[in-house]
């Protein structure tokens, strides 16, 4: 089946995406201007309401968007991934930390077998190699909710690769029939969570929630084999759906259980792959879908007037329904370095 493709109209000027052979990715556009990716949460998108797409005509311009995924979920287990601590919902704050979760000198990690043992489970279950072997690696970043400075998580060699993921896809003019879609899975891995940041701007300031600090996390990341906000949400409902038929995580994402980062770019066919943003922390399958395609649009239109896009970590802003820039991910990579080299 052919790509979904995105269709530039001139009259009217919407942006438009479907399917290039009629298939089932059918999407909205939404009339743009000219928008800058420096415009912080008042992007002429998100203040016009979206419009349904039309068949494309000849000699419009095609653009192809590719989104992968990153797929965070709360293990089901009474204790946190390296520390005795009790995991629970709503506890008071920084009630449930231990010397360990606080990061205090003379600590010491002891690994959850039940949180190895639903790594595993998740794996097989996603047709995924489970490693004999796997190791931790330490991924350092500087946050106030990160008590070490670091956190430890899996990256080189990760409990389970090369794994498969079948989703279905509604198509068809009532949205009857039901296409098989398969995304492959590049990992799953075993990490910490971090502490949780209450922000207080009446008065200024931040508060710190330590309770969530070290508690398990499945991260499965998909390859880019996604192209839109509605294969997305899809996706990540089915596997919220094994998730908790395995009893490895109840996946509320109401609760956190289940937090998705997206990244997303667009190029034209044929051509290299365009610059990728992520948005981070989208904890609504409705939610996921508009970003997604938020994300795409804003793309394109940056893209069509001259602009270029950010390798940048942006968030999705429910109320305005567009995403919001956060930080440079290159400007944070040289600032770490400095940091370090003494630069």
């Amino acid at each position: 089946m052919a790509a979904p493709m995105l269709r530039w109209g001139c009259r009217g000027r919407r942006w438009a995406l479907a399917w290039v052979d009629g298939g089932s990715c059918h999407r909205r556009g939404a009339p743009t201007g000219s928008t800058s990716n420096r415009i912080r949460g008042q992007s002429s998108l998100a203040q016009q309401p979206l419009r349904t797409a039309q068949k494309p005509r000849k000699g419009e311009h095609k653009w192809a968007a590719v989104v992968g995924l990153e797929i965070h979920a709360q293990i089901s287990s009474n204790s946190k991934l390296f520390s005795g601590s009790q995991v629970r919902f709503s506890a008071p704050p920084n009630s449930l930390v231990s010397f360990f979760d606080a990061s205090l000198p003379g600590t010491l990690p002891v690994l959850n077998r039940r949180c190895v043992e639903a790594a595993v489970m998740t794996g097989l279950a996603l047709n995924c190699h489970i490693n004999k072997k796997s190791l931790f690696d330490r991924k350092h970043y500087f946050y106030a909710d990160l008590p070490a400075g670091y956190q430890i998580t899996q990256q080189r060699l990760p409990i389970a690769v090369n794994g498969s993921l079948t989703y279905g896809i509604s198509a068809g003019k009532e949205r009857g029939q039901v296409i098989p879609k398969t995304v492959r899975v590049k990992q799953i891995q075993l990490e910490q969570d971090s502490g949780k940041s209450l922000h207080d701007d009446l008065r200024s300031q931040t508060l710190v929630d330590l309770n969530r600090a070290g508690v398990g996390l499945l991260e499965v990341v998909l390859e880019p084999d996604l192209s839109c906000g509605e294969e997305a949400a899809t996706a990540v409902r089915e596997l919220q759906l094994i998730l908790q038929a395995l009893g490895t995580s109840q996946a509320n994402m109401a609760e956190g259980q289940l937090r998705v980062d997206a990244n997303v770019s667009v190029h034209h066919p044929g051509e290299p792959l365009g610059v990728r943003t992520e948005v981070k922390n989208l904890n609504s399958l409705r939610f996921l879908a508009k970003a997604i395609d938020y994300e795409i649009q804003r793309q394109i239109s940056e893209l069509e007037n001259g602009g270029e896009i950010l390798n940048e970590t942006r968030s999705f802003h429910e109320k305005l329904g567009c995403t919001v820039s956060m930080r440079d991910k290159e400007l944070l990579l040289m600032t770490k370095y400095r940091y370090i080299s003494g630069a």
